[in-house]
């Protein structure tokens, strides 16, 4: 015979102004299985627990309803306080009276009535639902950072430094991602490597971090606490046990014509490069697809030249394991192509440039050597003009969304050119100013104020050379749309941020979610900010949209610290609500029938095949098994499998029809 304990909350007045709660607290008292019914203000308060604690104990309760709030607000407390009273917690169940019930009905004997069904289902669950205990899942204390941008350094160190091993991969030659490419940071104008390098070398030298660089994640397999990752480790074709750094096979090598990807495409690099001189490993690759040994076989002159013997031609990619317990994404993002900007000529005329290719002729490692020159004939420009929002905030080319950074880098790019070029003049286009950081809005007044930037609001509908030069035509919103003309040196584009290439393989191959743009969706944009979908992976940084960098570095402490916070407790407790697939006795064993419909729905992958088998080893069935460290409990499987063999714990079928029944028996 159940003995249920029914506690009735006023929640202040959010239920009891249109709820009559001790009449429903009287009517719950009459139905069967009730032994206990009563109504409190507030049940969550401390004395509303004692009150459900005392009732426990007194009336030897073996099943509590709670009417309250959602269980997603106070499911865990009203749990808590019937395990500290010696009641197992999945006994006890919330009926959801407030947004389900007062807050969407008037005052009145209908709403109270709605109330008292509701009660009425969840007393019938609840005298079915069985003790339940957590699931223990065993954590490996190591984790995995994809990407060694700013973000991946980042959380990598702040897991090391919790003493936990790390794995950073990067799929570049060295790490350092696209801000060891800029030349200062706004708004304080540092230098952007010297804050950055110092923690580079400080990965590379962290006894807790193993540094993979030009390697990429083939594979990942397993569940929170559980992964097995699969790194492909891309030839390098070098020993790099024997290579010293000394880079005379770069100075060497016959191929020096390559644009550099570091110097975006502004500069010239070599078949076998370091790809920056502050790169981390400091140590070259060849890129085999200008290397003239690899495309004719002849060549080989690094070969002959290194002192130590460290080229390795015949050097294949190589797959390595590792057993992580968590994943950190940190993958960046990338710029818009040449392919958006037919409108202003970029790819077509060499001084339109993009605001990377900026930040290179602003850096004093860039091919300039920090002197502002145009690319076409190497000359100072006079007049440059800096174009806002190309692509970003355009639904025409599909990118409707903010890329948050433009308006401050466009505002330090005219800066640096006011600083580097005087008496030039700088002008830029742009929508709106989006500064929202802290002094930010301080730092683009100041651009327009002391250093006498140009800012004209309106778009550029056009650009065309004449005569050597770039015209730019656009028009000035503020002064009634006056057309605008401007006779430009050089023309600079800030091109909106988009995921980086490959990111939707990355994510099917990691099991997470992305929106229609590719960039990495969290499990929820304001409480679960690192989070995703999959239990044990979390996102940082710019993969999940454009971020500036102390945007990105808090997203990436912040995951770091969700990693630190799993790994801190000895196992994995989660909660057991989780499918199961049902047993029974021989010859059944198993009502499964083995058509894996279920293994083909699960979005979590929780679905195993399990061989069952006879005392001489023969395999008799194979049915479903569900992994409970995989399982988040969404009952997919429930509903795809024919034969009814999976249930929900917490959610059986006879639970859910007893609820039902409860409810047309109360209305009938």
């Amino acid at each position: 015979m159940s003995k249920i304990g029914v506690f009735i909350c006023h929640c202040g007045e959010n239920i009891g102004a249109t709820v009559d709660c001790a009449k429903v607290a009287e009517a719950a008292a009459s139905m069967e299985g009730v032994a206990f019914a009563t109504d409190y203000k507030y049940m969550c308060s401390d004395p509303g627990q004692t009150l459900i604690k005392n009732a426990i104990r007194e009336h030897r309760l073996d099943g509590v309803v709670v009417g309250a709030c959602s269980p997603r607000m106070h499911e865990p407390t009203f749990r808590k306080a019937c395990a500290e009273a010696g009641l197992n917690p999945y006994l006890c169940e919330i009926a959801n009276l407030r947004e389900h019930c007062s807050w969407v009905h008037p005052k009145g004997d209908d709403t109270t009535e709605k109330a008292i069904e509701i009660v009425h289902g969840l007393v019938e669950k609840v005298r079915r639902n069985s003790p339940l205990t957590p699931i223990h899942v065993p954590i490996t204390k190591k984790a995995l950072v994809i990407g060694g941008g700013i973000a991946g350094i980042q959380a990598a160190l702040d897991i090391a430094n919790c003493g936990h091993k790390v794995i950073l991969v990067e799929k570049e030659p060295s790490i350092g991602g696209h801000m060891s490419q800029l030349s200062e940071t706004f708004p304080t104008l540092d230098c952007s490597q010297c804050i950055l390098t110092p923690r580079m070398v400080e990965v590379a030298q962290h006894p807790n971090i193993t540094l993979y660089t030009y390697a990429e994640l083939d594979s990942l397999s397993g569940f929170i606490g559980n992964f097995e990752a699969k790194i492909r480790l891309k030839a390098k074709s070098i020993d790099e046990s024997l290579c010293t750094g000394c880079g005379l096979c770069t100075t060497k090598c016959p191929q020096k014509k390559i644009p550099s990807e570091f110097n975006a495409g502004l500069g010239r690099r070599t078949a076998i490069y370091v790809p920056f001189p502050q790169a981390v490993p400091n140590k070259p690759v060849i890129d085999k697809e200008h290397c003239t040994h690899y495309r004719t076989g002849k060549c080989g002159v690094c070969e002959k030249v290194c002192p130590t013997h460290a080229i390795r031609f015949g050097q294949e990619d190589r797959i390595i394991t590792e057993q992580v317990g968590a994943v950190v994404v940190t993958t960046g993002f990338n710029v818009l192509g040449t392919d958006f900007f037919p409108e202003y000529g970029y790819g077509r005329y060499a001084d339109v440039i993009t605001g990377l290719q900026f930040e290179r002729l602003a850096s004093a490692s860039g091919p300039t050597l920090g002197e502002i020159r145009r690319p076409s004939d190497g000359k100072v420009p006079e007049k440059v003009v800096f174009i806002a929002c190309c692509g970003s905030r355009d639904p025409a080319k599909g990118i409707p969304y903010c890329s948050k950074i433009c308006c401050m880098y466009t505002a330090k790019h005219a800066m640096l050119y006011q600083h580097k070029v005087h008496g030039g003049e700088s002008y830029v286009f742009y929508m709106d100013i989006r500064a929202g950081g802290k002094n930010y809005e301080e730092f683009v007044r100041r651009a327009i104020e002391e250093d006498h930037v140009n800012y004209v609001r309106g778009r550029v509908a056009r650009i065309y050379e004449k005569e050597g030069k770039l015209i730019v035509k656009g028009v000035d919103t503020l002064l009634g749309a006056t057309p605008v003309e401007i006779e430009a040196d050089m023309v600079v584009l800030a091109t909106a941020g988009v995921s980086n290439q490959g990111s939707e393989e990355l994510a099917q191959k990691l099991h997470i979610s992305y929106d229609p743009y590719k960039f990495f969706a969290e499990a929820h944009p304001k409480l679960r900010p690192v989070e995703t979908n999959t239990a044990g992976i979390f996102v940082a940084g710019a993969c999940q949209a454009p971020k500036d960098i102390p945007e990105t570095v808090a997203t990436a402490s912040g995951a770091a610290a969700k990693v630190a916070a799993l790994f801190s407790q000895p196992d994995l407790v989660r909660e057991p609500l989780v499918a199961v697939v049902n047993r029974s006795a021989p010859p059944v064993f198993s009502t499964c029938v083995g058509c894996f419909m279920c293994q083909t729905a699960c979005p979590y992958q929780a679905i195993e095949r399990e061989e069952i088998k006879d005392r001489s080893g023969k395999v008799i069935k194979v049915v479903a098994k569900v992994n409970p460290g995989l399982c988040q409990g969404c009952g997919t499987c429930v509903a795809f499998c024919r034969s009814k063999s999976i249930d929900l714990q917490g959610f059986s079928n006879q639970q859910m029809f007893a609820e039902v029944e409860a409810l047309l028996e109360t209305t009938n």
